[in-house]
């Protein structure tokens, strides 16, 4: 099954594919080919390519996984009352919230 960038992968999933780049930086160590590699851990050849150049340029850590993909969550704004509200409506707006122009209540 093919996942872009390891999307749609389950913690259980990634924690698997990670096993795998680690199994291929073992054969790396021991001098296997790629081709070698990618028929023994039932993988792309390509992906074994991809492993080994991110292993000779950043070691171990360039094959293990960079976690769950996607842009991380923002935080919500603080709301009246919660910690890290700072309570700093201004009067001016306050005073004339719900107010029509002609200076008469909404309602």
């Amino acid at each position: 099954m093919r996942h872009a960038q390891g999307g749609g992968l389950t913690d259980a999933e990634r924690t698997a594919r990670e096993r795998i780049r680690l199994q291929a930086v073992e054969r790396f160590e021991g001098g296997e080919k790629n081709r070698e590699i990618a028929a023994a851990l039932r993988v792309s050849e390509r992906s074994v390519e991809r492993w080994r150049r991110a292993w000779r340029e950043r070691g171990e850590v360039g094959v293990q996984s960079k976690g769950s993909p996607g842009r991380a969550p923002t935080p919500a704004p603080a709301r009246p009352g919660s910690p890290g509200w700072s309570g700093s409506w201004s009067t001016a707006r306050s005073s004339t919230a719900g107010r029509t122009s002609g200076g008469h209540w909404r309602g």
